[in-house]
Formats: C-alpha cells, sequence, structure tokens
C-alpha cells in the first residue's frame, strides 16, 4: 500500500504542530497539511481532491473556533469526501462519542496523549486498512468474508488501558513503548535497561505491563544458563 495521506486539523499552533510531527514519525503515513479550522479543513479537501492526491484520514479536532468536530465530519461527507476520521479532543462526554462514531469516526483519542498512544491508534488503522485490502479479502466471487471484516475491525479496538502502577512514570513507560517498537526482534528486560539506563528490576515492570496491556507479546527466551529469560516483542507492528 503507498502512504496514507493525513489532514490534521487543529486550532492551537503548538498542538497542530504536535501532531503533524507525530504523524512525520509513523511509516506508512505522509502529512498532506495542517488546517487551523474547519472551513480551512473543507477547502483543503476539496483541493486535494481536484488536484488528483484525496487526504485519506483527518486527525480532526471536535472544538474548532468555526465549526464543532460532528459539523465538520457531516459536511465532509454530503461534499463526498470519505476520509476516515480520528476524533481528537478534550470532551469525554458519552454522546459526543456516539455521536462520532454514528457519521463514520474510526477512532478517538483524548487529550491529552502520548506519541505512544498516538502511535497505536494510527498503526490499528494502518492494519485496518491493510487487512480489508489484502489479496485473501473479497477474493472471493461474495467479497470479504465475515471473518474477514471482523478481523480487520478487530484491529481497530485497542487493548484496554490498564491503570499505572504506582512508582511507574508514563514518560519512561512511553521511552519503553518506543524502544520496542523501534527493534526488529524481542528484546529482554537486560536489554532495555542497558539501552534506556534503568535497573533491570524496573525495565521488568515495565515490560510486564505492556505485557498485561497487551501491547507487546511475552514469550520464554531459552537458550541461557539458569532460568529462561522471558522476552517481549511489539505485538501491533
Amino acid at each position: 500500500m503507498t502512504n496514507i495521506r493525513v489532514l490534521v486539523v487543529e486550532d492551537e499552533p503548538i498542538a497542530s504542530a504536535a501532531h503533524a510531527a507525530y504523524v512525520g514519525r509513523l511509516d506508512g503515513f505522509t502529512l498532506a497539511g495542517t488546517a487551523p479550522d474547519g472551513q480551512s479543513a473543507l477547502r483543503m479537501l476539496t483541493e486535494f481532491a481536484a488536484a488528483g492526491s484525496p487526504v485519506e484520514l483527518v486527525l480532526l479536532d471536535m472544538n474548532l473556533p468555526d465549526l464543532h468536530g460532528l459539523d465538520i465530519a457531516r459536511r465532509m461527507r454530503s461534499a463526498g469526501h470519505f476520509a476516515d476520521i480520528i476524533a481528537i479532543t478534550a470532551v469525554r462526554e458519552l454522546t459526543i462519542v456516539r455521536n462520532a462514531v454514528s457519521i463514520g469516526v474510526v477512532q478517538y483519542l483524548i487529550k491529552p496523549f502520548t506519541f505512544a498512544t498516538f502511535a497505536d491508534k494510527l498503526e490499528s488503522y494502518r492494519q485496518f486498512r491493510e487487512q480489508l485490502a489484502a489479496p485473501g479479502a473479497g477474493s472471493s466471487k461474495m467479497g470479504a468474508s465475515q471473518s474477514d471484516v471482523d478481523q480487520a475491525f478487530a484491529s481497530l479496538r485497542a487493548p484496554s488501558e490498564l491503570p499505572l502502577p504506582k512508582g511507574l512514570a508514563p514518560s519512561t513507560l512511553e521511552a519503553v513503548r518506543d524502544f520496542i517498537r523501534q527493534q526488529p526482534g524481542a528484546v529482554s528486560a537486560t536489554e532495555v535497561m542497558t539501552a534506556l539506563g534503568m535497573s533491570r528490576v524496573t525495565a521488568r515492570r515495565y515490560l510486564e505491563y505492556l505485557a498485561d496491556a497487551g501491547t507487546v507479546s511475552r514469550t520464554a527466551r531459552y537458550g541461557a544458563p539458569g532460568r529462561p529469560e522471558n522476552e517481549y516483542r511489539w505485538s501491533r507492528a
């Protein structure tokens, strides 16, 4: 698949720049542009489509100075813009979430969030697209099977967020997650300890938390003297 073209719609300059930079750090995504308000976003979507390079994903802030995110989403659909939407907002009302889902929002991010959380959501979305576009999906005359569709939509559901245990810091957790994501294979607590400059016990606590949350897979590593050491592999890359 080609890179997914992303439009960031955010009125706060610092947040907009951060989200744009986050997109730039992820494989499989390309930043198409940033828009400070709803009208600008709708205009840019039209311009990109007319130029033959339509936006495929909109990171849409729900609270903009001119239009609410839900109104923007409805106007997008009315204008024939069918880019997927990830809603980004500080609003936690259940009614907003329900309305967002009803008009086709595929993911939901609550501010403030770390790069690791952002990356998880976009990686899930990328897997969703890739699974629906895979040769096996829809290869029969009847199109995609129920299992094809189920598997694709399952990729959008992130593992449950577990409460962070006492003594674990969000910034350090993000550093551990980023380190594991960048590794081609599995890593041990000793390797995380060496790379990030923490004790082995501390590294293991973070790794076990990530394993329990479903972010990494955990298996026993054999071959060294003594008891086998667990190794951890990014499970959603």
